[in-house]
């Protein structure tokens, strides 16, 4: 659980940035591909290919490339057609995606977890409910398809350590995600990207690098991690917490308006979908 708080508030953190300093300035596909790069130069001198199952490899490749590279490609691609509290309400649809994927593979229904989701849903989808532009379809779409890719890799990253357990460290068998999203974010990248829209300040490049190194490389190991030591509920409801805090940091650094009672009153919603879920941890049908 401490995994998934700590990378709570690095991504909530890292939100802002993206909206501050790199959307609509850096070309979208050029910022993810720094990203996938600089964490690639982090973990693949640390990634072992000994001793690891190919099923193993194979299968976080997979999960790199949909977690990673399909969704910060649509997340990115959506901050040109929605406005930021846009994207953040549309991220809420998380958690469900999780439940759901997760009972598929497990073939089974787990109503409690499937409640704590929806509950979590509401609780973030309170707080960042202020309206939507009329023209939002094609930006929701691509942010479901988004929060589809990243629960079905954060999900599917759970059953392959369990499935495939090893003496060698998770950190060693991690550096294939990166190369797995390094497939789908360099082509895009050469076959989409604005060549002439690249960082151009101090600033841009600092935040790509933080995006790199911690967000990308350290916050998607830790949350991958996490992932493995909780269960589908409690890793749907966490999903959502990056709302309220993103929220939080939002107005102490960067002043922006918000209704406090509704973000008082999502956050404890959220808090509350913790405990639906471990209430009815171990029970399916």
């Amino acid at each position: 659980m401490r995994y998934l708080v700590f990378v709570t508030l690095l991504w909530a953190y890292s939100f802002n940035l993206i909206g501050a300093y790199l959307a609509g300035q850096v070309d979208s596909y050029f910022a993810v591909l720094t990203r996938v790069i600089l964490a690639c130069i982090v973990f693949l001198p640390l990634t072992s290919w000994r001793g690891v199952a190919p099923g193993f490899i194979a299968g976080v490749t997979l999960v790199g490339a949909l977690q990673f590279g399909v969704t910060y490609i649509c997340l990115y691609l959506s901050f040109n057609v929605l406005t930021v509290a846009e994207v953040l309400l549309f991220t809420v649809l998380t958690p469900l995606h999780v439940t759901l994927i997760d009972d598929a593979i497990n073939r089974r229904l787990n109503p409690w977890a499937l409640v704590a989701a929806a509950v979590a849903v509401f609780g973030a989808g309170l707080i960042r409910y202020d309206g939507v532009s009329s023209d939002f379809l094609g930006g929701f779409l691509l942010m479901q398809l988004a929060n589809f890719t990243f629960a079905a890799g954060q999900v599917g990253y759970k059953h392959l350590a369990q499935r495939y357990p090893s003496d060698v460290p998770l950190y060693r068998r991690f550096g294939y995600f990166f190369l797995g999203a390094l497939m789908i974010v360099l082509p895009a990248w050469l076959a989409f990207g604005n060549f002439e829209n690249l960082p151009t300040t101090t600033s841009q490049w600092g935040v790509l690098i933080w995006m790199g190194v911690l967000a990308t490389a350290l916050g998607q190991f830790c949350w991958n991690k996490g992932a493995t030591l909780v269960d589908a509920g409690t890793l749907a409801v966490m999903n959502n917490m990056a709302v309220p805090v993103g929220l939080v940091l939002n107005l102490l650094f960067w002043g922006t308006e918000a209704n406090l009672l509704l973000l008082t009153l999502g956050g404890l919603i959220i808090l509350a979908s913790l405990q639906i879920n471990r209430l009815g941890r171990g029970r399916s049908w």
